[in-house]
This record gives structure tokens, sequence and C-alpha cells, in this order.
């Protein structure tokens, strides 16, 4: 779906995450970062994926990555969400899709026959010097952390 390729730089974005804070791509300068963007939050496939990377998040830390998620939910219910399920991670609420469509993953999708347009479940991982290091396009949800963190 994306047209981005391991290699490149990421895109640069900013965007309000679920408590109003602004957060942009240069936050993460000098850091690695993993950006999930996910279809809806509190939907059975998004809270697998979410609580995944919560409990290896410790992982991340160690390996000096962040987390970042992303998708198209208002603050509130990506809040909401958060407080469900003690995400340690913040979460963009893209609203008007800048970084969704920034990365490439809003797109037709197809679901019981039905086709409409959404988020590609898609993760990047971005290096320190906002280098695409890697793309995960084929997410298990279960098991998301292994496929980055192995």
């Amino acid at each position: 779906m994306t047209t981005l390729k391991i290699g490149d730089k990421a895109p640069n974005f900013e965007a309000k995450d679920n408590a109003g804070n602004t957060v942009k791509l240069a936050d993460y300068a000098g850091k690695k970062l993993v950006l999930f963007f996910y279809p809806k939050a509190s939907t059975p496939g998004c809270t697998n994926e979410a609580c995944d990377l919560r409990d290896n998040y410790q992982s991340f830390l160690a390996k000096g990555y962040d987390v970042l998620g992303v998708s198209a939910d208002s603050a509130k219910r990506q809040q909401n969400w958060i407080h469900k399920h003690e995400l340690p991670f913040p979460l963009l609420a893209d609203e008007d899709k800048a970084v969704i469509e920034a990365f490439g993953v809003w797109g037709p999708k197809k679901f019981m026959g039905k086709e409409y347009d959404g988020i590609h479940r898609t993760t990047f991982v971005i290096d320190g010097k906002g280098i695409i290091e890697d793309i995960i396009t084929k997410v298990k949800t279960k098991t998301h952390a292994a496929q980055i963190l192995d």
C-alpha cells in the first residue's frame, strides 16, 4: 500500500496526541521510533496489537525504541483506550489523516465482501536520523512486538 521504502527519509509529521500534546518526528531525533498505524481504537485486532506492544514495552525501551501509535480516532477515544488497557505510549489522534496520508497507509480495503477506504495496519521502524529501517505490512496483531524486536 505505502510507496515508502526502507532507506527513505520518514515524512515529517506533526499532530496532537491523546492528551492534546503536539508530537512531531523531530521529537524523536536520536532515538529509534516504532510508529504503528492501526484502523480503530478499541477493536479486537487493534487491542491485541496495542496490548502486545504494551506487554513488551520495557524491551522496546531497553533497545532504545520509543513507541507511537496513530489512527484517525478522536483524542477522547484514544485516551479512553489508553486508560482501559493501561497503554504506556502516546497515540496520535490524526482525525484529518495528515500523518496517515503522509505515510501512505490510507486506501481501499475489503472486509466481509464490502469495499471501503480505511487505514492499512502498517508499522514503520524509524532510526534516530529519521530514516525508515523497516516497514511491516503483514502485522501479526498478537505477536507484533516479536516482528519488530527479533
